[in-house]
């Protein structure tokens, strides 16, 4: 608009320039006035013309750079919100399959205590009637009872006879056999030692003095199992506080995973009573998956391309679709929770180390206290080295974490979109 007023201004000081000159008489012409002074006169309007032209071309070229700069953000506009997009779309395709790989996980670490082969040998040290360390703690029990408390004469009276059958029937009572395998040694050593306390009482032919050192040879067993049945006691309860954790993370990402794939327009299944959540996360995974979720992103760009132009509308697309704007930007929370998983797979791992050193450490016990040949106990060492280290590959290699880093790795959470 510049432009044009000093345009029409140029034209007017042309029109009034030229009026002057055809209308001037004889009398504003001075003929005998100096050539000097006529070229000065034509000098002055020649000056002004020029000056015109220069502000028009001032003004002309100003309108071409700003027009070049209203281009240029008009451009980078379009360029921004293509660039939001893109960021948006490979986010959520990502945090699809990050969605599926961390419940796969959670369910895989929930189900873990050792392995097999691990549980076979513990459970092999904890059997009061296995032989694993080279004696039967329930024939080292009768033992004691005939050298100690019947002075090797068990055999030769009646009452001998039926004290090593009472003997024998406390340790096969069903009472010990239905505890679990951590606890049915403790249990027939506090069992017995009170029967012959009692029956110290009202028989006098057992000997105090025996009785004390059958106690002391007994303690030299409980010391052994105490030790073991501790540390099963603590992986125990560390396994369980890692799976309540396990179960929390679970019910949190059900409930990040609900917002996202309403968002896509997926349905979430309503938790049950009666069905595991990983059940149903399961049964979810087969319909929302990253396949799915870039069908999705194919049918939303093509909602918002131009049947004229062929171009996605990308500032309509970002504008009319908030929810997944939402959705990005809550994307760190999912990344956070990997993290938690991390943290809880290497505890796991921790209480493991853990078991391993405090039943090395138990058998330890057994050697000192005479209990086992230290080669036998030595040799079961090195059986139970072996046995964790292949449980701790076998456990990494099924949930193989690397698989969950690399993919969260792909999650730019970190850029939000407003």
């Amino acid at each position: 608009m510049k432009s044009s007023f000093l345009l029409a201004v140029l034209v007017i000081a042309f029109g009034m320039a030229r009026a002057q000159d055809t209308t001037v008489t004889s009398q504003q012409i001075d003929t005998t006035a100096p050539n000097e002074m006529r070229q000065m006169q034509f000098k002055t309007t020649d000056t002004t013309v020029k000056h015109l032209l220069e502000q028009m071309q001032k003004v002309s070229d100003n309108d071409r750079q700003n027009a070049i700069a209203i281009q240029g953000l008009l451009q980078g506009k379009e360029v921004d919100n293509l660039t939001k997009y893109q960021l948006l779309k490979s986010n959520v395709i990502n945090a699809a399959q990050t969605y599926y790989l961390l419940n796969k996980k959670i369910i895989d670490l929930k189900s873990r205590t050792t392995t097999n082969n691990l549980d076979v040998f513990i459970t092999s040290l904890n059997n009061p009637e296995s032989k694993a360390l080279g004696f039967s703690f329930s024939e080292r029990i009768v033992d004691l009872v005939k050298t100690i408390i019947l002075n090797g004469k068990a055999d030769k009276s009646e009452r001998g006879k039926k004290i090593v059958s009472a003997t024998t029937s406390i340790i096969n009572s069903p009472i010990f056999k239905s505890f679990t395998a951590l606890t049915p040694p403790l249990g027939i050593a506090n069992s017995i030692m009170t029967f012959f306390q009692t029956l110290s009482v009202n028989n006098k032919a057992i000997n105090q003095d025996n009785l004390k050192k059958f106690e002391d040879a007994l303690n030299k067993y409980v010391l052994y199992y105490t030790a073991l049945n501790e540390g099963n006691q603590k992986f125990e309860y560390g396994l369980n506080f890692n799976k309540d954790q396990l179960n929390l993370l679970h019910q949190n990402l059900y409930d990040h995973l609900a917002f996202t794939a309403s968002a896509l327009g997926f349905s979430l299944p309503a938790k049950s009573d009666t069905k595991p959540l990983g059940v149903t996360l399961n049964e979810f995974f087969l319909n929302f998956n990253k396949e799915k979720v870039q069908d999705f992103f194919t049918k939303l760009e093509q909602k918002y391309t131009s049947p004229t132009t062929g171009k996605i509308n990308y500032e309509r697309l970002l504008r009319e679709n908030t929810s997944l704007k939402e959705v990005n930007n809550q994307l760190e929370e999912l990344v956070l929770q990997t993290k938690r998983y991390d943290n809880l797979y290497n505890e796991y791992f921790t209480l493991l180390d853990n078991y391993y050193g405090t039943v090395i450490s138990a058998l330890n016990i057994a050697t000192q206290n005479g209990l086992a040949d230290k080669t036998v106990v030595q040799q079961k060492q090195q059986e139970f080295t072996l046995l964790k280290n292949e449980a701790v590959q076998d456990i990494k290699a099924s949930i193989n974490i690397d698989e969950l880093k690399n993919n969260t790795d792909n999650i730019k959470y970190r850029y939000k979109i407003f």
